[in-house]
């Protein structure tokens, strides 16, 4: 089937960047896609997302994912869907890296203290955060904030899930500054992009799960989606050892839920008759995901490993000890700003909803290791449980 390029984005139609820059300084002959995805790879958040919990916090084990290596295998992920589908690939992949740059140290775990410590002050949510970092805090360039991506990323990343009727405080501002039309369905990219993160994380979590020892893997071969890929790979590999063919079952999955994807947005594409990309962003639902076949399957391999991994007792004694972390940290910021480091001191604001939200910007912004060190320093000792 031909791809669906009259449906991409297209960097020489970009809505631009909020601050204006002189095209002459541009390093490089690329697009404003391209120059998306390198200010992204290149910036500080992304690199502290070596030391950020996907799933296991703090894991001893060097083989476990964290949310950098979660990110690259989204790209790539992505990038495989975008260019089947004929979609811009450089845009795919600047969404898919930046996606989890607003998760704070100990993931869901850390996010849900960080919510519950700032309720006052408007909350918490990493998507908000997301584009919050990338618009204001993280600001590497001498005359601007932020940095400075294109409308169409920033779009993506606030709607990659879907369109948002009611926005937190930090989406609200950053769409005050630059409006990203939050009612409107996002780009194929955006779309791709969120399929894309739950093929890795379904899969790539399987693989870490089974690692830690933490899942049963005849209880997971029991699910329809996991049955019908491991009877394939046995069929293919009959004399070799079960437990060698672990890796190949979730490359089996990938390849599997990849191509009903792709098979799935030309069918809603073709049925919804869009033929261009205003014409996507105007449609009445998402035109890219999964099936209702695989659809119903993925959830029920998602309830699955909520049940026996997420919520696993050594996962939730962990997510607990997190929690009383970072709650720890915010009050006694918040009790004695001198605690700040000097840079965060001196931009602290004189009064809320400004002022704990700075110090929530700060938190956020931490790695695992730098939020138990920074405990250590301002609170007290803390023990994580062995081994993660």
């Amino acid at each position: 089937m031909k791809p669906l390029a009259m449906l991409a984005s297209d960097s020489a139609l970009s809505r631009g960047r909020q601050h204006f820059e002189v095209t002459g300084e541009t390093r490089g002959p690329r697009t404003a896609f391209q120059r998306d995805r390198d200010r992204i790879i290149h910036s500080i958040s992304f690199r502290r997302l070596r030391h950020k919990t996907q799933v296991f916090v703090a894991p001893d084990g060097d083989h476990f994912r964290v949310r950098l290596t979660h990110s690259l295998e989204v790209a790539q992920i992505g990038r495989t869907i975008a260019r089947a589908l004929g979609l811009d690939e450089d845009l795919t992949e600047a969404l898919c890296l930046a996606h989890d740059i607003g998760h704070p140290p100990f993931g869901h775990a850390g996010e849900d203290a960080l919510k519950a410590a700032m309720q006052d002050v408007g909350g918490f949510d990493h998507n908000g955060h997301t584009l919050r970092v990338l618009s204001q805090i993280d600001s590497p360039y001498p005359r601007w904030r932020g940095l400075n991506l294109s409308w169409e990323a920033l779009e993506g990343l606030a709607k990659h899930n879907g369109p948002v009727a009611t926005p937190g405080w930090a989406l609200a501002e950053v769409d005050a500054g630059f409006a990203l039309d939050l009612t409107g369905q996002p780009s194929l990219e955006a779309q791709v992009a969120a399929v894309a993160d739950d093929i890795a994380y379904d899969n790539h979590d399987i693989d870490d799960g089974l690692r830690a020892g933490l899942l049963d893997f005849d209880e997971l071969a029991a699910l329809p989606l996991v049955a019908r890929g491991w009877a394939a790979v046995l069929r293919r590999y009959p004399d070799v050892p079960h437990r060698r063919l672990r890796a190949e079952l979730i490359r089996q999955q990938i390849g599997t839920m990849v191509n009903d994807v792709i098979d799935e947005t030309r069918a809603r594409t073709a049925a919804a008759g869009v033929t261009s990309v205003a014409d996507v962003r105007a449609a009445s639902m998402a035109l890219s995901g999964f099936s209702p076949t695989m659809a119903e399957e993925e959830r029920a391999l998602k309830a699955f490993m909520y049940a026996k991994l997420y919520h696993h007792p050594r996962q939730t004694e962990v997510a607990d000890r997190a929690q009383e972390l970072i709650a720890g940290l915010f009050a006694a910021y918040r009790d004695d700003p001198a605690r700040l480091p000097e840079e965060w001191r001196e931009s602290l604001p004189e009064a809320d909803p400004a002022r704990s939200r700075h110090i929530g910007d700060f938190i956020a912004g931490m790695t695992d290791r730098y939020a138990i060190a920074r405990y250590r320093e301002v609170v007290g000792d803390v023990e994580m449980p062995e081994g993660f």
